[in-house]
């Protein structure tokens, strides 16, 4: 992705103005150094890349704050939420750079963007684009929160339209009695945390999710007090007390390739949250096979009853020295 930032600064394609630079939604390992990192803004949602642009010294927050000269977009996969971006790049003033892979829909931005104002030279390189623009309205592209049900949420986030089939499945499989603690990894906007916590014995429930913008639907869509919010990397997440259960339905995506070690990770990452005798229930598509991997951190794994699409495994006692 940065090469292509490189190539158009170097063939002055794209001229930068002075002052600084906000940069949307770039993911952890991109390089912005041509872009001068005294002067840049990341904003960006997702906490392992948001943390490893604060390692890297950049100043880094969720939500856009101060005056810019111009802005950086990089395209997510959801296109409400490029759409969203893109607008509030534009409302900046500014020069706008948008820059995207064509498995997430640079090619048509880059169509739709062009109705409304003229582009710059685009940048076509490792199977994606860069184009700038300056100017235009964009003020119906603004991302607006929606709602499944009673639940809020916004775009980009997983399962944003509807609520998603495993995670109903696996909300049917849990026993009517479940622990006083309670993790649920990877909250996503709290359609599980509710369901959870209508077990009256659960007394406390670590919500747990890396997309801030997902947590703070959670906020808005779980408001018992038995609740306790957290804005963290699964695998780095630590619990003030250890936690009887750990409820999950982990993640398999990297961008729109599937990736059996996310889900791996999670497990993984619940082993270290239970005490000795706690228990993990995950729901997974079928194909993923998640069961080596409980079979080497809990001594009893069990599939509960799921559906077509879904599997639910059962975890529990954990073997002695594997949390």
């Amino acid at each position: 992705m940065s090469q292509r930032l490189e190539i158009a600064l170097e063939a002055q394609s794209v001229t930068l103005p002075e002052g600084r630079i906000a940069v949307f939604a770039p993911r952890g390992d991109v390089d912005l150094s041509a872009l001068g990192r005294e002067r840049v803004q990341v904003i960006q949602g997702f906490k392992p890349d948001h943390d490893a642009f604060a390692r890297a010294g950049y100043d880094c927050t969720v939500q856009a704050s101060g005056e810019f000269a111009a802005a950086m977009v990089f395209l997510p996969r959801s296109k409400t939420q490029a759409r969203g971006l893109i607008a509030e790049a534009a409302a900046m003033g500014g020069l706008v750079i948008v820059d995207g892979q064509k498995t997430d829909g640079i090619d048509s931005m880059l169509k739709a963007v062009r109705k409304r104002t003229e582009t710059g030279a685009v940048v076509s390189k490792a199977h994606g684009k860069l184009f700038s623009f300056e100017g235009g309205d964009f003020s119906d592209w603004v991302a607006q929160d929606g709602l499944v049900g009673d639940f809020v949420t916004r775009p980009g986030v997983f399962s944003a339209d509807k609520v998603d089939r495993g995670s109903e499945a696996l909300i049917a499989a849990l026993p009517k009695k479940l622990p006083k603690r309670v993790v649920d990894l990877g909250a996503g906007w709290g359609f599980l945390s509710r369901a959870i916590l209508q077990h009256d014995s659960v007394e406390h429930l670590d919500l747990v999710e890396a997309d801030h913008a997902a947590l703070e639907c959670a906020r808005l869509n779980v408001t018992d007090p038995r609740a306790a919010f957290h804005w963290a990397d699964a695998n780095r997440f630590r619990p003030e007390a250890m936690a009887g259960a750990v409820i999950t339905n982990p993640p398999f995506h990297t961008g729109r390739a599937g990736d059996p070690d996310l889900g791996r990770a999670f497990i993984k990452a619940a082993a270290g949250l239970l005490t000795p005798t706690g228990e993990i229930y995950l729901v997974a598509n079928r194909h993923l096979p998640y069961e080596a991997t409980l079979a080497e951190l809990f001594r009893n794994v069990e599939e509960l009853p799921g559906n077509s699409g879904f599997k639910i495994l059962h975890g529990s006692k954990l073997l002695r020295g594997r949390r």
